[in-house]
C-alpha cells in the first residue's frame, strides 16, 4: 500500500495551485544552493588533504636529500643535487601560496553557504519574512563575516542599489589600489 501523498505531484511554479508559494520554492533552490556548496567544499577539502600530506612527505624527503647532499665532496652531482634541493624547495614555495589560496576560497565558499542558509531560514519564517528587522539583522550578520574590506566594500554597495557586476568592479578596484598602495 502506497502514502497518496506521496504521489500526488506538489504545488510548484509550474503547476501553481492554492497551495503554491514562491517563498517555499526559494527555500528549497537556496538549500540546495547550500546543499551543493558545502558538498564542494566537503570534495574539495579530502583532495587537499591528500596534496597536504603528499607536499609534508615531499618537504621531508627533500630535507633529507638536501642534508646527505650537503655531506659530499664537492662535486658536479653535488652542485646538481642541492640545485635540485632548491628547485624543489621553491616549487613548494609555490605550492604553499597556492594552498593559501585554496584556504580563501574555503573560506569564501562557507561564508556563502552560511548567507544562503541563514536566508534560507528567514525567508522560510512568516513572521521574520515581512519584518524589516529581521532583514537588517540577516544583513548585519552576513556583513559581519567579511574579513576583509573589499568584500564589506561589495556588500555595501549592492545594498545601496549596486547591481552584482557594478559592486564586483568595485571589489576589483579596491583591490587593485590596495596592491598598488603596496609596492
Amino acid at each position: 500500500m502506497t502514502d497518496e501523498t506521496s504521489l500526488t505531484p506538489k504545488s510548484s511554479a509550474q503547476a501553481p495551485d492554492l497551495d503554491w508559494s514562491q517563498i517555499r520554492e526559494t527555500v528549497l533552490m537556496l538549500n540546495l544552493s547550500v546543499a551543493q556548496i558545502e558538498r564542494a567544499m566537503n570534495e574539495g577539502n579530502e583532495s587537499v588533504g591528500t596534496l597536504t600530506n603528499s607536499f609534508t612527505t615531499m618537504a621531508g624527503n627533500a630535507s633529507i636529500i638536501a642534508e646527505a647532499g650537503s655531506q659530499l665532496p664537492d662535486s658536479p652531482e653535488k652542485q646538481a643535487i642541492m640545485s635540485n634541493c632548491e628547485t624543489v624547495m621553491g616549487q613548494m614555495q609555490s605550492a604553499i601560496i597556492a594552498f593559501q589560496f585554496y584556504d580563501k576560497l574555503t573560506q569564501q565558499l562557507d561564508h556563502a553557504s552560511n548567507s544562503l542558509a541563514s536566508l534560507a531560514e528567514l525567508v522560510s519564517d512568516q513572521q521574520a519574512l515581512y519584518n524589516p528587522y529581521e532583514w537588517r539583522g540577516l544583513q548585519e550578520k552576513i556583513r559581519s563575516k567579511y574579513t576583509n574590506e573589499e568584500d564589506k566594500l561589495m556588500f555595501d554597495a549592492v545594498l545601496n542599489g549596486a547591481t552584482v557586476e557594478e559592486a564586483l568592479q568595485l571589489k576589483i578596484e579596491a583591490a587593485a589600489d590596495d596592491d598598488v598602495e603596496l609596492f
